[in-house]
């Protein structure tokens, strides 16, 4: 090549290759046994200029080799650089890749729960220790050359991802940051932000896959592509839905026999039949097993299929147990014991048969696992290990797996494309597609990644082609200022330049930004009011003053309307408080409507003296068993009329709403009792739109109105109504502006009058009671905050102070639907009910600031679910004993428990040192910080 170039430019790029040569770059690039992609190259080199990167590449791509990047320019210029990533498992894979490169010397790893060589020059941590290191100033961050921040797509996330805004605002200007997302399709905006609030920075966006996708539908015995190349297979050409597929939702859809064939029945001819049932055979849904044996055969493994369930995940390994599934040679099977135990040798015999190990390690010997939240963490880190060296080559996953943990396949397979966001069961987004297919395709080991997904009844291979070609993820902001923020700001910056900052937030960048588009849709609806007034003028009077009169009209007979509802409903809500346990009702309507019976009336808990009423969401909420033995907590949309007691029985003693034997029984009873009561029907009163002295009068006026004898009358009232329709949609848009114009500022002024009347606040001065609330970190900051300036903390035990704790921070996975959670006795059940209490208070005080928990600011009510097995397993009771009684996997409990261990540090620290909360805090950690909770996952 170099024969062909005149000597000038030969002259050119032996420059060029010694310029290359005199960069940080150069030496790095030769760490790695491959070639560096475009995109790496291209923000290594803007990071060694001194710019901050925003890296948007897809999953798998290799976005991290520019993090390492920033590991080494600091390493090489004296300086520190810290990791930051979203969950607790990749800090700690991150950790372990480091030292392998750099040794343990140089690396250091910050969690919630680990600290290892805190003060080394490169340390990884989640992004709240680094939040938490801001506010508090601490020393570690002198010497900061460069903050990596891994899945900063994060700051999407509803619950945490102000905490990466809180970081990126709040990180000295001498710091460069380096962002690293997912593929998203407003990179360009976000990477504006960036611009705006850090200087400069090089927004490099990839979309290119190292490894190819393809797509595919497995039905019956066979799968299918889902796509079509129609111009060769390269990869060039158009795509379309392959017609096989559509052709096989036609045939599903279809009905071979018409109406009039199923009359005549017996006259339908066999060769019909027979050719139905044929075509019936070609789809189906098949089960796990096969679908693994299937891949197998293909050579499609190892894979992942995501299975929106725990439960079903577990299910799915019993099934390929069951079906004699084996993935694993004698070979293989006795280098995953080794491991096994290696790894589960610290973690006594009684634990491991409690924690379903041999039944798990069964599982892992024949190559196959599930991986989901309710696993020991020490199991999810052997499954992630053995899958990586190809020993587990059929993992069984939620989506917490698509979140970073680098645990590629070669294949992926979705078994449905619908899961429940905690709300209801809802169409997977295109932006979960993607990431969820992205673990498909092994960067170095595969030619191409494979996304399988099952076929199910009912299923549109259109729609799937658009979600799998669809690449929408937009990052939306979701900052909201909090209590601990506001003070943490204040004492740093005062008040004015703490709103300041806040006004810097991307929630509020984005918030602006929209206002452009929804001001020149204003300019455009003025335009067109203009015409509709035109069109609506009559030659008899002012149409617009008729058009007001039927407006008051209609708006008057709907107000009597909803009058009449709220009468009904504050008549059910008060029928539902006079229930007692033991009542025998009728629900009038809903999905469990017939025959129940009482158990628990189910007051709402922190309402009293009448606050905030009773509604349709917030009224008394009946815990009942129906007659088809369900219990079920109900509520007042399921009583649009009022209830009475049909009858009364005695709920046993012994009776368990969670053993089906015991539900079983009382129903038999229930119908026996009452099944032939037949309720009185509700007769609906007189409408007061029939006697309103108000609608008469406005059909008074309306019949003497000129324009009522109008022959176009209501020609002319369909271009009122249309005139009427744009001119609401273009004051809602004002109104919108207006919204969204300083939104962030004013919910902090909001929660600054709130802390102000608590006094934490005096103007630009935090107080004492201030300074504690600094110190706490979480939803229920300031609950806690109150409860030690109360000193409802004092006096109790280390098990007892557990229980309050776990209050903080628990979470029920779904709505409480079963009886109330069992308690503690004695002090710590005083201590419970003085925290709900002082909630209520607090909620009370949010709603006349104007605080709203439904726009994601202030306490939600404290979860009391967690405190009894908080309780009982710091008080020493064994694992087993524990699980058995919280009936919740041993995943859970120690998350939980290493929540609150972390919240009980955040209490020892902020508590009064006069008191004796601070020393029970420390205790009740090391009570908590045992056993399966203390084994280490870091190794």
């Amino acid at each position: 090549m170099t024969e062909d170039m005149s000597p000038a430019e030969r002259y050119a790029a032996a420059k060029l290759r010694a310029a290359e040569q005199a960069t940080a770059l150069a030496p790095f690039r030769e760490m790695y046994d491959f070639d560096l992609d475009p995109f790496q190259v291209e923000a290594c080199q803007a990071l060694e200029a001194g710019k901050g990167v925003l890296v948007a590449a897809p999953t798998g791509s290799g976005k991290t080799i520019v993090g390492e990047f920033a590991v080494h320019l600091a390493l090489e210029q004296g300086r520190k650089c810290f990791y930051t990533t979203p969950i607790k498992a990749l800090s700690n894979q991150k950790y372990q890749d480091l030292v392998k490169r750099y040794g343990a010397d140089k690396v250091g790893l910050l969690t919630g729960d680990n600290s290892v060589n805190s003060e080394a020059p490169v340390i990884v941590m989640t992004t709240e220790v680094l939040r938490n290191m801001l506010y508090s100033g601490s020393q570690s961050l002198v010497g900061l050359g460069h903050v990596v921040m891994d899945e900063v797509h994060y700051l999407s996330d509803r619950f945490r991802g102000a905490v990466w805004e809180e970081v990126i605002i709040h990180l000295p200007e001498s710091v460069t940051l380096v962002s690293l997302s997912a593929t998203v399709s407003n990179a360009e905006e976000f990477g504006d932000w960036l611009d705006t609030v850090r200087g400069d920075t090089a927004v490099i966006v990839s979309e290119h896959r190292p490894v190819p996708l393809w797509q595919h539908v497995l039905a019956g015995r066979r799968i299918y592509d889902l796509f079509e190349e129609r111009d060769g297979r390269s990869g060039g050409g158009r795509r379309e839905v392959n017609p096989d597929l559509e052709r096989l939702a036609r045939m599903e859809n279809s009905r071979p026999t018409s109406g009039r064939d199923k009359r005549r029945g017996r006259n339908l001819r066999e060769a019909d039949r027979e050719r139905e049932r044929r075509q019936r055979a070609r789809i189906w849904t098949p089960s796990r097993p096969e679908v693994i044996d299937r891949l197998d055969n293909e050579g499609l493994l190892p894979a992942i299929t995501f299975i929106f369930s725990r439960a079903g995940c577990e299910a799915a390994v019993q099934q390929c147990l069951y079906s004699g599934l084996r993935l694993n040679d004698q070979e293989g099977r006795e280098e995953v014991r080794r491991i096994v135990e290696a790894r589960t040798a610290g973690i006594p015999d009684t634990d491991l048969h409690v924690l379903g190990y041999y039944e798990w390690l069964e599982g892992l010997e024949r190559g196959i696992a599930a991986h989901h939240a309710g696993m020991l963490p020490t199991f999810k880190e052997v499954v992630e290990e053995l899958f990586v060296k190809g020993l587990v080559k059929a993992v069984f996953a939620t989506e917490t797996l698509a979140l970073g943990i680098n645990m590629p396949a070669r294949s992926v397979v979705l078994e449905k494309l619908v899961k429940w966001n905690g709300e209801q069961h809802a169409d997977i987004t295109p932006g979960e597609y993607t990431q969820l297919t992205g673990r498909a395709g092994r960067r170095g080991i595969d030619v191409e990644g494979h996304a399988v997904v099952l076929w199910q009844r009912g299923m549109n291979p259109g729609a799937l082609a658009g979600l799998a070609g669809t690449r929408t993820y937009p990052l939306r902001s979701s900052f909201k200022p909090s209590y601990n923020m506001a003070v943490n700001l204040v004492s740093q910056f005062g008040r004015h330049r703490s709103r300041e900052l806040l006004e810097m937030s991307f929630a509020q960048f984005q918030a602006d930004k929209s206002v452009v588009g929804i001001s020149r849709q204003v300019q455009k609806n003025e335009e067109g009011l203009t015409g509709y007034r035109g069109s609506m003028t009559c030659h008899l009077g002012d149409f617009e003053e008729y058009s007001r009169l039927r407006r008051e009209l209609k708006d008057r007979e709907t107000e009597l309307a909803k009058q009449g509802a709220a009468q009904r409903r504050v008549a059910a809500a008060a029928a539902l408080e006079k229930l007692k346990p033991g009542d025998v009702i009728h629900v009038p309507t809903g999905k469990y409507a017939g025959l129940a019976l009482v158990l628990d009336p189910g007051m709402p808990s922190g309402r009293t003296n009448g606050h905030r009423g009773y509604d349709a969401q917030d009224g008394p909420r009946p815990l009942v068993l129906t007659a088809e033995r369900q219990v079920k907590r109900l509520a007042s949309m399921d009583f649009p009329v009022p209830v009475e007691a049909l009858d009364r029985m005695r709920i046993p003693k012994s009776f368990n709403a969670r053993s089906p034997q015991s539900r079983r029984d009382l129903a038999s009873a229930l119908r026996t009792k009452a099944g032939h009561i037949v309720p009185s029907r509700h007769r609906r009163a007189r409408s007061e739109a029939a006697d309103d002295r108000e609608i008469a009068r406005l059909r008074t006026a309306l019949r003497a109105h000129p324009c009522h004898g109008c022959d176009e009358r209501e020609d002319h009232a369909r271009w009122a109504e249309r005139y009427h329709r744009l001119l609401r949609d273009t004051r809602q848009l004002e109104r919108r502006i207006e919204g969204r114009t300083n939104t962030i500022a004013r919910t902090f002024d909001r929660i600054c009058a709130l802390l102000t009347e608590l006094d934490y606040l005096e103007g630009d001065t935090v107080t004492d009671e201030g300074r504690r609330l600094a110190r706490l970190y979480g939803e229920l900051d300031l609950l806690a905050s109150e409860c030690l300036r109360e000193g409802v903390w004092e006096g109790l035990g280390p098990a007892e102070l557990a229980a309050c704790a776990s209050a903080l921070v628990y979470e029920a996975r779904q709505a409480d639907d079963a009886a109330a959670p069992k308690l503690p006795s004695g002090k710590a059940r005083d201590a419970l009910g003085e925290m709900v209490r002082i909630w209520g208070r607090l909620d009370a005080l949010e709603e006349d600031h104007k605080i709203s928990q439904a726009e994601g600011v202030g306490q939600r009510e404290p979860d009391l679910g967690f405190a009894w097995a908080a309780y009982r397993w710091t008080s020493g009771f064994g694992l087993d004993e524990v699980l058995r009684e919280a009936e919740m996997p041993a995943g859970d409990f120690v998350r939980w428990c290493k929540q609150l261990v972390d919240v009980l540090g955040q209490i020892a620290a902020a508590a009064p040192p006069e008191g004796s909360v601070a020393r029970t805090a420390r205790r009740a950690m090391d009570g908590v910080l045992r056993g399966v909770v203390a084994y280490s996952s870091v190794g």
